[in-house]
């Protein structure tokens, strides 16, 4: 049996896992890929300690480091699926195998949020897209769309510019909640064709490819659609807690409920950081702060057991 099993291979698991293995604790890190969802960024920062770094860097860096400990076994490759209450501890089954273990830390993220709307997943991949970075030079010289007025969709809107005639910003509520200094940067582009507010997709239609856009205007009712031929969907994430969703206390978004002083669950025995949690701040440097909080955390409650 294991001490600790981490789960997720962003800065939170990362971070865990490495404090785990200076713990000397008996810890299992199990992980599809590193990185999380900063992985798709081609310009950090804000990550402490790096004026600038790329996803793809940081995703090495996170995977080097924790590679470099001593006496933590790594599973990478592997989906943790389940997490089940045994006698002692906690049986953790994956798309491969299970494994049982005293103590768990769940740092398995988040997933793209989508809009459920017509057209959305007829023409996903012919034109709808979650993932600016890796995408944004498929639509050299088209008009797009962002939809999405948070960081996320801001960050969509500065990865297009150099690469599509037009892109427009539609934001669902009357106000841009993400970065603005980045807005700022982006309403300065030419081919930033602006914020369309209050904006509620309603389809997305085409052929074989996307070629339009409809929304509501939230306030008067009325229907109107965008030419385009790509859509960005920017719209938050999903928390990926359902293999703790028996065990563990959810909020009304499926994000953890955490006791913020030790990243403790409502299940003793299940620490959780990161942005499956209710951390009010999705920020890769909060996240690595609260992987060692649940790291630490563990190795208490495995001393007081």
């Amino acid at each position: 049996m294991y001490d600790t099993i981490i789960i997720g291979g962003g800065p939170a698991g990362v971070s865990a896992g490495v404090y785990a293995a200076r713990k000397k604790m008996k810890a299992l890190f199990i992980t599809e890929g590193f990185g999380g969802q900063s992985v798709v960024s081609d310009d950090i920062g804000n990550w402490i300690g790096h004026k600038s770094i790329a996803g793809i860097q940081l995703a090495k860096d996170l995977e080097e480091h924790l590679k470099a400990q001593e006496g933590i076994e790594i599973k990478e490759g592997e989906r943790a699926q389940l997490v089940e209450k045994i006698t002692n501890g906690f049986r953790v089954t994956t798309n491969t195998s299970s494994y049982e273990t005293r103590t768990v830390i769940v740092c398995s993220g988040a997933r793209h949020r989508k809009l459920n709307v017509l057209g959305e997943a007829e023409f996903d991949g012919k034109g709808v897209a979650y993932c600016s970075t890796c995408d944004a030079p498929m639509f050299r010289g088209k008009v797009v769309a962002v939809v999405g007025g948070g960081n996320s969709g801001l960050e969509a809107v500065q990865d297009l510019l150099p690469y599509v005639s037009e892109v427009y910003l539609l934001n669902y509520s009357d106000k841009i909640k993400g970065d603005p200094s980045t807005l700022e940067k982006i309403q300065s582009a030419e081919n930033f064709k602006g914020v369309i507010y209050n904006a509620e997709t309603t389809e997305i239609t085409g052929e074989q490819l996307v070629n339009g856009l409809k929304y509501k205007d939230r306030l008067t009712g009325e229907g109107k659609t965008l030419a385009v031929q790509g859509v960005f969907v920017e719209i938050g994430a999903v928390p990926n807690s359902d293999l703790v969703k028996d065990l563990v206390e959810l909020n009304s978004g499926g994000e953890i409920v955490l006791d913020h002083r030790t990243s403790a669950t409502s299940m003793p025995g299940i620490f959780a950081a990161g942005d499956v949690t209710d951390e009010a701040y999705k920020q890769n440097n909060i996240s690595a702060g609260d992987g060692v909080k649940a790291a630490l955390s563990a190795y208490e409650y495995i001393l007081k057991k």
